[in-house]
């Protein structure tokens, strides 16, 4: 059975919703949950970017079963390594061993107000390979020295350590990163539901590892409504993740999306409140091999009615896949 998650987009809500959210969300039965990490919203009409980590570590005292998890972080730019590590441990001792730690190779939009400009994209897999190489190394509880090719770490040493380490896992868009993820990681994470991309990271390595994916719906009991909604706040997917990656801020995004249509967007993502059409577009990633799928529902301001109405109908349906 597919296990079914809730999402903190931190995009979309402020930090104390996003918290009261995550609460509602694990009293409605989700089987965990993912947040975000973001400086800056997609587009405009969206509003908010909180600091996801702060909004972890409120959750993990807040909820009492709801595994937690980064969807995902970029430990190459914005942060070190050496301190995702320090974050990561201190969140899995904050949550009693309900963390895991997702990592990718990031988004222009969130990395380039450090100022050190964007690498390419066969430079930040380098670059997420050896963070990743770090924060395994300060999880073994020993100084670390490291003079890598995009990193130095000097005389580290993670002093809180929880007993069970939290997991890492590593988002995949190709072969080169299936590669990586099935080689280093203890989980996969994507956001399409295409096979190719299990088959690959199990080739590598991955194989009896969780595989997570994510789904944006939009309910609304006025489809119409729903439909709009999407289209205002979300069209931003259109553009696929070798595009997104590269956009620096929502003015971008904004220009990039201008010919997507609400016509568009009800295509590619279910909106409205027929259960059966949210069944049909979470079934292509159990039957590519997901073990979890977690959900975004567009608005932050109607989180609670879906959270309501996924407990009443679509977790029940869902269960059933």
């Amino acid at each position: 059975m597919v296990q079914i998650g809730y999402t903190m987009m931190t995009e979309q809500a402020g930090p104390r919703t996003l918290v009261d959210d995550v609460v509602a969300a694990e009293r409605a039965g989700f089987d965990f949950s993912v947040t975000s990490d973001h400086y800056s919203p997609w587009l405009d009409s969206q509003g908010h970017a909180p600091y996801a980590w702060s909004v972890l570590g409120a959750a993990a005292q807040a909820t009492e079963r709801i595994p937690l998890m980064t969807y995902v972080t970029c430990p190459t730019v914005r942060y070190h390594p050496a301190v995702i590590a320090q974050k990561a441990a201190t969140m899995q001792l904050l949550s009693e061993g309900r963390f895991r730690l997702g990592l990718g190779s990031g988004e222009n939009l969130n990395e380039h107000v450090v100022g050190t400009g964007w690498p390419s994209a066969g430079v930040r897999l380098e670059m997420l390979e050896e963070a990743v190489e770090i924060i395994r190394a300060l999880f073994g509880g020993d100084n670390v020295n490291h003079r890598g090719t995009h990193f130095d770490v000097a005389n580290a040493k993670l002093w809180d350590l929880p007993d069970e380490l939290p997991p890492i896992g590593v988002a995949v868009s190709g072969e080169r990163s299936c590669e990586l993820a099935g080689r280093l990681a203890d989980l996969v994470i994507a956001t399409e539901p295409k096979a190719e991309l299990i088959e690959s990271f199990e080739r590598h390595g991955g194989t009896g590892k969780p595989r997570v994916g994510q789904l944006p719906v939009c309910f609304d009991l006025d489809r119409d409504a729903a439909i709009a909604r999407a289209h205002d706040q979300f069209r931003w997917f259109a553009g696929g993740w070798p595009v997104n990656a590269e956009l620096p801020g929502p003015a971008s995004f904004a220009g990039a999306t201008q010919f997507v249509t609400e016509k568009d967007v009800a295509q590619a993502l279910p909106c409205g409140a027929d259960v059966d059409d949210f069944v049909e577009a979470v079934r292509p990633y159990a039957e590519a091999g997901f073990t979890e799928v977690a959900l975004i529902q567009v608005g932050g301001e109607h989180q609670r009615p879906f959270i309501s109405w996924a407990e009443k109908e679509l977790l029940p349906a869902l269960r059933e896949l």
